[in-house]
């Protein structure tokens, strides 16, 4: 099992390109406030949180962090800006060559679409492919 990490939003306060890939998901089992006792998974996230369990010995090769359901999501305007906060988001850090297809924001890119992040965890970080 992955284990849970939450950050409060100070953490990416001053975040730059860094060596490691950054995945930041919404925590499973999240709530939201139009469904009161209501739990839910992010149906984008749940196939990446998959892939991560199926070998949790390699996501120590990229800094994975669950985040909570309401907006603002500060830790992720704080890594890219207010116009991106919609999880799931694989920012790329400098350790590989920047993938085709990535969205660039100044100097960092990342990756929002659920395969496109699949297929990079397994080419990046060696995570089984997607069949």
């Amino acid at each position: 099992m992955v284990p849970f990490v939450s950050q409060p939003a100070f953490f990416f306060k001053d975040f730059q390109i860094v060596s490691q890939d950054l995945l930041l998901l919404l925590e499973p089992g999240f709530t939201d406030p139009k469904y009161p006792g209501e739990r839910f998974i992010c149906p984008d996230g749940a196939p990446i949180e998959g892939l991560l369990a199926s070998d949790p010995a390699k996501t120590s090769r990229l800094d994975i962090h669950r985040l909570p359901f309401a907006r603002p999501r500060e830790a992720v305007i704080a890594a890219l800006d207010e116009e991106h906060e919609s999880l799931p988001v694989l920012i790329l850090g400098d350790e590989h060559p920047v993938p085709a297809g990535a969205h660039t924001l100044g100097d960092k890119h990342f990756v929002t679409d659920t395969r496109r992040i699949l297929d990079l965890l397994a080419e990046r970080h060696g995570f089984p492919k997607v069949h």
